[in-house]
């Protein structure tokens, strides 16, 4: 389905539009082209695409920050190579030569795991406090301020290795600690600033850039270490990050109200179309509705089993290029780097598709984000099945993997804006909710992967496709059984009711809604 023309002028129904009838008459539309909406989102674009590079650099930096010859022990005789060696000396479990003067660390495995997951530590920390203040002071601040200390941290990082391993891990844990605002800051965000009918491409749009700074960072990274040394990466990556932060505090406000370079016009559209819920949510919070909600419950279960396969690939991808099919250090990080491209593109053209569906009327927001998610995660999981069985074919395995993590890329349409869709003025706390139990598969799965690879055998890696695709077809499932795209009782405010009765001469009925 082609996305609309973003520089002409449209009109639509402002309001709910669930089943229900407008709250608000039919309106011109301001185009996006050259909008204040428009602009947010691609600065949340490349916001995202430095945080990315600035989390996932160390993963590929350290095949160069670490002297395998002093830390791995000589007997390896447990070890099986299945797939036939390249033909050449050279392969990417050597280290990368280092130019004079740069440090290389004796870290044995254990140590190198605990450094690669301490980010994860920090990052569980602060989703749920980050999402809460973002939803009440606004995101800007909060999602600005989390890039920048994450990058002036990552300016630091090699320092802290000169420093040693538990200084090391202490500074990946407080990045991660102040990484963990930046998402449910976005959502506080676009629960003021996007209309309804235009949540999913401006969502998708900004979240694209975590999959697209992940296709950039890995090769980049890659080269930077063999070129300039493994610090580098981190004072590259770790100043984009500051000059980001500089662009984002000077262009972004926290409410198209605030916005200095906004058209009245614009303004209008927005705070009519999002209403009552596009305000802060003050301190108080219903706690136990929420808990109890079985929407939220559907969409932390499906992100948990979508984020299991997400982190197994995104940290141990290249260990299973190294390993089994015995790709060098360059062609590994390109190939690893490869299916997120296809995820960041797909998951942009699957946020116009689903706005177009429920603008024309033709699914509710209900079917549209369940039709997505079930696409996002039940049909990955297939390709993971046959990657499990492509044994020494790496034309067949890139291939796969390549389709499983692209078309992975359709769930961002679906479940991972749902927030915003069952409780707009509480999107960015739930979204800190259902990011925190999401984060608990990127400590668990690289563990669970290393226990069935300990040999690093095919069958091993069989196992750990065949978990990862059992787990997000679960997910797919779950959430079509119980998601819901409707507004919950429990997020309705008074003013949202007084609309409702006005507009429909009705005491509300929440089943409209």
């Amino acid at each position: 389905m082609a996305p609309p023309d973003q520089c002409s002028t449209t009109s639509a129904h402002l309001g709910q539009s669930e089943d229900t009838e407008p709250l608000i008459e039919t309106v011109a539309v301001p185009p996006q082209c050259g909008s204040a909406r428009l602009s947010l989102a691609v600065m949340m674009f490349f916001g995202f695409s430095v945080v990315y590079g600035l989390r996932v650099n160390l993963s590929v930096a350290m095949v160069a920050m670490v002297n395998a010859t002093e830390s791995e022990p000589a007997t390896n005789g447990s070890i099986v190579h299945e797939c036939p060696l390249p033909p050449h000396d050279k392969n990417s479990s050597q280290t990368p030569d280092q130019p004079d003067g740069v440090p290389q660390y004796s870290w044995d495995t254990e140590t190198q795991g605990w450094l690669l997951g301490a980010f994860f530590f920090g990052y569980m920390c602060t989703q749920i406090p980050g999402g809460y203040l973002s939803g009440h002071y606004g995101g800007s601040i909060f999602l600005g301020g989390g890039v920048l200390g994450t990058a002036v941290l990552t300016i630091l990082t090699p320092l802290a290795a000169q420093w040693g391993s538990y200084w090391l891990f202490a500074l990946r844990a407080l990045e991660g600690f102040g990484e963990g605002v930046t998402f449910p800051a976005m959502m506080a965000m676009w629960a003021r600033w996007a209309p309804p009918l235009e949540r999913s491409r401006l969502i998708t749009l900004s979240g694209a850039g975590a999959n697209f700074g992940a296709f950039l960072s890995l090769p980049i990274t890659a080269y930077i270490c063999q070129t300039l040394g493994w610090p580098s990466v981190f004072y590259i990556c770790g100043g984009a990050g500051c000059l980001w932060a500089v662009f984002w505090f000077i262009m972004v406000s926290d409410d198209p109200r605030t916005h200095r370079r906004i058209s009245e016009e614009e303004r209008e559209y927005i705070i009519n179309s999002i209403g009552p819920q596009g305000t802060g949510h003050g301190w108080s919070m219903p706690l136990l509705p929420i808990m109890l909600s079985v929407p939220l419950w559907a969409i932390i279960v499906a992100q948990m089993c979508n984020n299991w396969g997400y982190y197994t690939l995104l940290t141990s991808l290249p260990t299973y290029m190294n390993n089994v099919l015995h790709f060098d250090l360059k062609s590994n990080a390109f190939l690893s780097a490869v299916p997120y491209l296809g995820a960041w593109f797909l998951s942009v053209i699957s946020g116009f598709a689903a706005d177009s569906l429920i603008e024309r009327k033709q699914l509710s927001v209900t079917a549209v984000r369940k039709i997505f998610t079930l696409t996002g995660l039940l049909l990955p999981g297939v390709f993971l099945v046959a990657v499990a069985y492509a044994g020494c074919s790496a034309i067949l395995a890139v291939t796969f993997l390549s389709l499983c993590t692209t078309i992975g890329g359709t769930s961002g349409a679906g479940v991972f804006m749902n927030q915003i869709d069952i409780a707009p003025r509480y999107a960015g706390v739930l979204l800190g909710i259902t990011n925190t139990f999401g984060t608990i598969p990127g400590v668990v799965a690289p563990i669970v992967t290393g226990y069935l690879t300990k040999n690093h055998s095919i069958a091993g890696w069989r196992n750990v496709f065949w978990v990862s695709a059992v787990i997000s077809a679960f997910g797919g499932i779950f959430y079509t059984i119980f998601g819901s795209g409707e507004i919950q009782t429990w997020a309705l405010t008074e003013e949202d009711r007084a609309e409702l009765e006005r507009k429909n001469n009705r005491t509300v009925n929440i089943g409209d809604i």
